[in-house]
């Protein structure tokens, strides 16, 4: 029996929140929606744009945001919005493929599926003023780093220290370390450990204050996806059906590539349980070193020793 509840997955960004979420979107019973933390989303999604990556809303700021997250998650789409947006053909095809998802998510009263890491730090609020049932996907430092890396994605922390909420409930005792990455940009693998700290040093609070909430491990997820895949069905009351295993199947194939060509984030089939292990030939030991000494004590909540040997 579906329980109706909407979903929330969220984790870091190249964490596999992508993946899962399209996994989990492929019932019938759910209907996807990519993103709306992002600052500057295309209009249509959501009627409110946050002004910083991993924007934190909680109940002391959230008349700004409530009414327009609970119109997202009935499905309606902002059609004036978006229309009023369009500069280019490109925007033209993008705001039709996500109209008529809305569309028809409406109509068929799916359940919705939020898929946003930049929402990882208004997960407690999402899940309370939404009944949310919140996915935490985590992975592991090095892979995530690596990931960065290659995606050259370089983070402003400055986004931090102009959110005080953030720094109130979460981030004060990393303030001084923020302030210095602020002040002096760093290497991009000193960024990316820097950044998976500040993630899941949260999501390590959330792991204990909700037990209810379910954590994903990326590389438990990617190296046994059907077995994996069938417990998360269970505990979010969805069919676990015969359609959804083959597109799990197809998505994860050995017979499928294990890495995108270099420089590419998008989606796509991939040898899961292949790409589990890519970091450890794509770091050197004096790097993985320098980020294991970058992510501290937080990392050992979520990683063994053995999890972090390069061979």
């Amino acid at each position: 029996m579906v329980s109706g509840k909407s979903i929330l997955v969220t984790g870091s960004h190249r964490s596999g929140t992508t993946w899962v979420g399209k996994m989990i979107a492929a019932s019938p019973s759910v209907g996807y929606i990519q993103e709306p933390f992002f600052p500057g989303r295309r209009p249509g999604i959501c009627g409110v744009i946050f002004p910083y990556p991993f924007a934190y809303v909680t109940d002391d700021n959230e008349e700004a945001f409530y009414r327009h997250m609970e119109a997202m998650l009935a499905f309606r789409f902002r059609l004036g919005a978006a229309l009023a947006a369009l500069k280019t053909p490109r925007d033209a095809a993008i705001m039709l493929k996500y109209g008529t998802q809305f569309c028809c998510s409406r109509a068929r009263r799916a359940i919705p599926l939020v898929k946003d890491p930049l929402a990882v730090f208004s997960a407690e609020w999402l899940a309370r003023r939404f009944d949310m049932r919140v996915i935490v996907m985590i992975r592991h430092p090095a892979a995530f780093a690596c990931s960065i890396r290659r995606a050259n994605w370089r983070h402003d922390f400055s986004s931090f220290l102009q959110q005080p909420l953030l720094l109130r409930d979460h981030l004060s005792p990393y303030e001084e370390e923020i302030r210095a990455f602020v002040k002096e940009e760093r290497d991009i693998l000193y960024q990316a450990a820097f950044l998976w700290k500040l993630i899941y040093s949260v999501a390590h609070k959330y792991r204990q204050a909700h037990p209810e909430w379910i954590f994903l491990r990326y590389e438990d997820m990617a190296s046994d996806p059907l077995g994996q895949f069938a417990s998360v069905f269970q505990k979010l009351d969805l069919d676990f059906s015969p359609h959804v295993q083959r597109i799990i199947k197809d998505y994860s194939n050995p017979a499928n590539p294990s890495m995108p060509r270099r420089g590419s984030v998008r989606f796509g089939k991939r040898n899961s349980k292949a790409l589990v292990q890519h970091w450890k030939t794509e770091l050197t030991g004096a790097e993985i070193l320098r980020l294991r000494r970058g992510v501290g004590d937080i990392a050992d909540g979520f990683y063994l020793d053995s999890d972090w040997h390069a061979r």
